[in-house]
């Protein structure tokens, strides 16, 4: 696997930690992950959060997505 890739390395590794918390109910979050919620966490503590009209924007967009 060393020859492989290195974006090949790094989907199997994202695989892997799937399978690893399924079997034992823990998840690992990647660094990105990690700092994708602090970022979340930061922008909620500021009061930074998306109005009703763009939720209900959000979710007409996936309806019209399925149909």
């Amino acid at each position: 696997m060393a020859a492989w890739p290195q974006e090949d390395q790094d989907e199997l590794a994202e695989i892997a930690a799937d399978i690893e918390a399924r079997r034992t109910g823990v998840y690992r979050l990647s660094d990105d992950e990690r700092r994708a919620v602090e970022q979340g966490l930061a922008d909620a503590r500021a009061g930074r959060f998306a109005s009703d009209e763009e939720i209900d924007a959000i979710f007409r967009k996936a309806r019209a997505a399925r149909e």
